[in-house]
């Protein structure tokens, strides 16, 4: 059914003949209307009914207009109120509009002006909604579902829906971007735990005293500056889940507390010897391969057995190519919702280059790069050279084959040795870091946002690799 121009509106009025008035007219143009005689009255509607508006007398019988006016706002914060009486003076219509009031009409009126107004009022109430419903998802405060119809991540889903009624942990694995911290949303939102918190921390964004009393708590004195007793993310998480991402960074000192809590099922705050029960489902996260990092001596066997008790492992963008029109469909949207902007229509040749891509940077650079064509494709249609001039790779003058030599040679020890997979990875992570502050003139926002990564976990990036971006401007 489409839904009435105006929406539902709430005529609070003791003066009946008016209210019947009001009604035939706002209906007339197809309103839905309520009206109430009394303040106690409209105030029972608005609990009981979904309204999109109100049109408020200022002078109800025995009864300030002004205080039902708070009383509603109060209520419903967000809801138009346009004021509307017989006594109008502009004091009064000041105090109404500071208080809170859409609007404010003095009878009589005119039918254009009321309707006017309301549906301003409903429009700009839709449209409130619809942003903080925006804002809900991409907070992550309202789980969506992994979307697509590839059979890698059908069995995600599946194994999502397996794991998620059980109290036991659950390690996720993948690439950066590929939608972990979603899909642990998911196995929380699916569990008995799903009406509690859902609460997460970057193990990676936090040095490893600042984790441990993140996690766990302290009390008062403890540390210095541990002014006074602080609740730690086990007790925020206490009914619902937490989640550990980038479990792979914590340092081992962490990891021995970390696996008692997964043992015992009790914990105590830093500085304290007194233990409290750890009422939280755990579900990790890491990009690194722990086993590796177990090799490594880098991360604790005992613990890694603990977590990896139901792994889950998200599939790169690369290997679920068919899942890109309904990603990038998807999130184009939600880029131009989120900018206030009109939504663009994407040319049949532009899927093409999307699946051709090969997205190093996963889901997470396919919601950068929608994001980026709604803001910068000068016209309502996204055409292939649009998308082309961001897919461009930066030209070169060396040739392919002295390219490679030189990077070869870069690799390479003094004595010809190839350094460990951990060392190349880190000497290559530098390099990466130091080339994108370059290219941003070392603004850090700009240089995140092209890494796909938070300014949280890109400023720790920068400290653990000891750049500084004022080098680079």
């Amino acid at each position: 059914m489409k839904r009435p121009r105006g929406g539902h509106v709430l005529v609070v009025d003791d003066d009946a003949e008016l209210c019947e008035l009001i009604s035939l007219r706002l209906e007339a143009r197809g309103m839905k209307v309520t009206t109430a005689l009394t303040a106690a009255r409209g105030l029972e509607l608005l609990e009981q009914e979904e309204v999109d508006s109100v049109v408020l007398d200022l002078r109800l019988e025995g009864v300030d207009g002004l205080e039902v006016l708070a009383q509603m706002r109060a209520r419903s914060p967000d809801l138009p109120v346009v004021i509307l009486t017989a006594h109008g003076t502009i004091e009064t219509a000041v105090e109404a509009m500071q208080r809170g009031a859409y609007g404010f009409l003095t009878k009589p009126f005119q039918d254009h002006e009321l309707v006017q107004k309301l549906v301003h009022a409903t429009e700009r109430n839709e449209l409130r909604r619809e942003l903080a419903d925006l804002r809900r998802i991409v907070a992550g405060t309202t789980p969506e579902r992994l979307l697509g119809t590839s059979p890698a991540i059908a069995e995600v889903r599946d194994r999502i829906a397996r794991v998620a009624p059980s109290e036991a942990t659950v390690l996720i694995l993948g690439e950066s971007g590929t939608g972990k911290e979603l899909a642990a949303r998911q196995v929380h939102a699916l569990s008995r735990r799903a009406s509690g918190p859902f609460v997460a921390v970057n193990c990676g964004a936090l040095p490893p005293e600042l984790l441990e009393s993140e996690l766990f708590g302290h009390v008062k004195g403890a540390f210095t500056g541990a002014t006074q007793t602080r609740e730690g993310l086990f007790g925020a998480a206490r009914g619902g889940t937490l989640f550990l991402d980038e479990i792979g960074e914590a340092a081992l000192r962490v990891q021995v507390k970390l696996l008692r809590v997964l043992q015992e099922r009790r914990f105590a705050r830093v500085g304290s010897t007194v233990e409290e029960e750890a009422d939280v489902r755990v579900v990790a996260a890491t990009n690194r391969d722990l086993r590796e990092e177990v090799e490594a001596k880098r991360f604790r066997e005992d613990l890694y057995y603990r977590l990896a008790v139901l792994p889950i492992v998200m599939p790169p963008l690369r290997e679920r190519l068919e899942d890109i029109p309904i990603l990038a469909t998807r999130h184009l949207e939600q880029a131009a919702a989120r900018n206030g902007l009109r939504l663009p229509r994407l040319a049949p040749e532009v899927m093409d280059l999307l699946r051709s891509h090969s997205w190093p940077g996963n889901v997470r650079e396919l919601v950068n790069a929608m994001e980026a064509l709604v803001l910068l494709a000068p016209e309502d249609d996204i055409r292939f050279e649009h998308v082309a001039r961001m897919f461009d790779p930066p030209t070169s003058s060396r040739a392919p084959a002295d390219s490679a030599r030189e990077e070869e040679q870069d690799w390479l020890s003094a004595e010809g040795e190839l350094p460990t997979l951990r060392e190349a990875r880190d000497r290559f992570e530098r390099r990466y870091l130091s080339e994108v502050l370059r290219r941003s003139k070392g603004n850090v926002a700009a240089a995140a946002r092209t890494a796909s990564r938070n300014r949280t976990d890109f400023y720790e990036l920068l400290r653990r690799h000891g750049l500084s971006p004022a080098e680079f401007k």
